[in-house]
């Protein structure tokens, strides 16, 4: 996690039974995945065997033991030398997120572990829907799972400048961290690695970084609206997404809306606009309208 956010981490890991056993890594600036990554593999230089999983923290799992059990064939590939990642078997044209292309060709002894064709950024509506009819994409979870060795190896192989850090240990590797590159794991070695299994899932799962993961979260009413409130009325509107705070909201012929309302700033955009809100956030601060977010 960010040091910024350090405490509050350190104040939920507190919770859990087994807290004592936890370590928390904290990154002195922000620079993607691949350093932080490289942060913990930094820690762990004299256990190449071990399997080290990587998982977004902002994911929601519904069904628990399925998800475990994807876990454990990813292990076995991880065990095999692979670099395993996880695919949600998807169940719409998502444009919010990335795809993973699996080959036909299965890992060794592995049932239902494939070897990845490519890595698909996100796509428009076309191609999502192409994807969907292929039978052969998935979601990219960002899960990635594999034995401490692999991952070293791959980042002396597509990161060198992060790996030379990594071997001065945990101390040279965090004074050197502000210099690191920013780069995601996704760019710098799943998409570029020869290593990469793919383990296909359905556990329920969304990321919870997206407004649309919403509708997996929440009933739809009989027009496919997503209501997150107690104040919404919906009147001859449909597919649309409203997260109620405060202040009474009212629709009223209108489809396919985001609505969010926090009390003091209501943010309205098309659905499928949902995924830019991040460059909304940046023109926002360019105007000097911090009192809007």
């Amino acid at each position: 996690t960010s040091d910024d956010l350090m405490s509050s981490v350190q104040s939920l890991v507190q919770k859990r039974p087994d807290a004592e056993l936890i370590d928390i890594l904290g990154e002195p600036v922000g620079k993607n995945t691949a350093p932080a990554v490289g942060m913990a593999l930094a820690q762990c230089l004299n256990e190449t065997d071990e399997v080290m999983g990587i998982f977004p923290a902002d994911h929601h799992i519904l069904d628990v033991q399925a998800f475990e059990e994807s876990v454990q064939r990813a292990i076995q590939a991880a065990q095999q030398g692979c670099v395993a990642t996880i695919g949600i078997t998807p169940n719409r044209p998502e444009t919010g997120y990335g795809y993973i292309e699996k080959t036909k060709w299965e890992i060794a002894s592995l049932d239902n572990v494939y070897q990845v064709n490519s890595f698909c950024e996100k796509p428009d509506l076309n191609i999502a829907q192409n994807y969907i009819n292929s039978g052969s994409h998935m979601w990219n979870a960002g899960i990635y799972i594999a034995q401490t060795r692999t991952l070293l190896e791959e980042f002396a192989r597509y990161l060198p400048d992060i790996y030379e850090n990594i071997l001065k240990g945990p101390d040279g590797y965090l004074s050197s961290y502000a210099h690191l590159p920013e780069i995601s794991l996704d760019y710098g070695i799943a998409e570029r690695s020869h290593r990469m299994a793919v383990v296909p899932a359905n556990f329920g799962w969304c990321d919870l970084g997206s407004w649309n993961a919403l509708e997996d979260l929440y009933d739809l009413d009989e027009y496919r609206n997503v209501i997150c409130g107690d104040d919404v009325v919906a009147l001859d509107s449909r597919n649309c997404l409203i997260k109620q705070s405060d202040k009474s909201i009212v629709l009223f012929g209108v489809d396919h809306l985001l609505v969010v309302e926090t009390g003091d700033v209501i943010f309205i955009t098309e659905r499928s606009r949902a995924q830019d809100v991040r460059s909304v956030v940046e023109t926002l601060h360019q105007l000097n309208r911090q009192d809007l977010l």
